[in-house]
């Protein structure tokens, strides 16, 4: 006896952690329906993952060595006039679709290219799809890995002095490392990547009120966090040690609970329609803005 056949394993597998993700899936929505939850979570295509899986196949981020280099010097980010209460990008026209990475560790590429696409409508009046693949494929010099990770910073490094970046029409998402195309750049803004004080939840506040969406890392792994449905994410196990790269896209509250909007990069079967109301001002769940940058064409 060789024991069961591996598909077979990995079928039984798979059951196992799709019926315990249903079991938490059914028991958190029981208590949001006690009044003792503020969001709710919903079976989706990452139902059969578990927290390890998500990690080694749907995040990505690196994060640079040593302390932030802006550490001390960094000058307080506040903005001048009126903050908004409530703001979300996408009403301005400055969002694009929700993209899917897939099994490919290039969250770092979408969440750079989310920002970035939004400067380039407020610089010159035009929502253009980027090219995250252009990233993959050709920022490996920078230290990034393709699907291997990589990092926001250095995916802006990468379009400034190569004087820009393809669209995604030109240049299409494959979810795998391709051999850099040799193509002349079409220049689509060429930005200074900012970074944010670390952990400083005021000043990406106004960075995203006064600049527009905002590149930030976040720790993605808890299934409450990939099975999330609606409402305002807080669950206090989620961590400060981040691992997956998105756009913060606005911000607002409901109820009595701020939040942050979320762009990922899941496709539109995660979350609400691709997106997450993740808490704001909540000591800086899930590391939301340890490591925010923003890029200024």
């Amino acid at each position: 006896s060789h024991g069961a056949p591996l598909e077979f394993q990995e079928d039984s597998l798979r059951r196992l952690t799709w019926e315990k993700n249903l079991w938490l899936v059914t028991l958190h929505n029981l208590e949001h329906s006690l009044g003792l939850r503020s969001y709710t979570l919903g079976m989706n295509h990452l139902g059969d993952m578990t927290s390890e899986e998500v990690a080694a196949s749907l995040t990505g981020l690196q994060l640079p060595p040593g302390p932030r280099r802006n550490s001390p010097s960094q000058p307080k980010f506040r903005a001048v006039g009126d903050i908004p209460e409530e703001l979300d990008w996408r009403d301005k026209g400055c969002v694009t679709e929700v993209k899917n990475q897939g099994a490919c560790g290039s969250c770092w590429a979408f969440s750079a290219v989310g920002a970035l696409e939004a400067q380039v409508k407020l610089k010159t009046g035009n929502l253009v799809l980027l090219s995250p693949q252009n990233l993959v494929d050709c920022s490996g010099m920078y230290g990034n890995k393709g699907c291997g990770g990589g990092y926001i910073t250095e995916a802006f490094q990468y379009i400034i002095d190569n004087g820009g970046i393809e669209s995604e029409e030109s240049y299409p998402y494959t979810a795998q490392v391709g051999l850099g195309e040799l193509l002349p750049r079409k220049n689509h803004g060429i930005p200074h990547g900012i970074p944010l004080p670390p952990g400083d939840e005021a000043a990406l506040r106004d960075a995203v009120a006064t600049v527009g969406p905002v590149a930030v890392a976040i720790d993605a792994t808890r299934p409450s966090f990939f099975l999330y449905r609606s409402g305002v994410f807080d669950d206090p196990q989620c961590s400060q040690e981040v691992n997956h790269a998105v756009v913060v896209v606005g911000y607002g509250s409901l109820g009595d609970k701020e939040y942050w909007l979320v762009k990922n990069s899941w496709g539109v079967r995660f979350g609400d329609s691709g997106y997450i109301r993740m808490a704001r001002n909540a000591s800086n769940l899930c590391g939301i803005a340890s490591y925010a940058s923003y890029p200024l064409i």
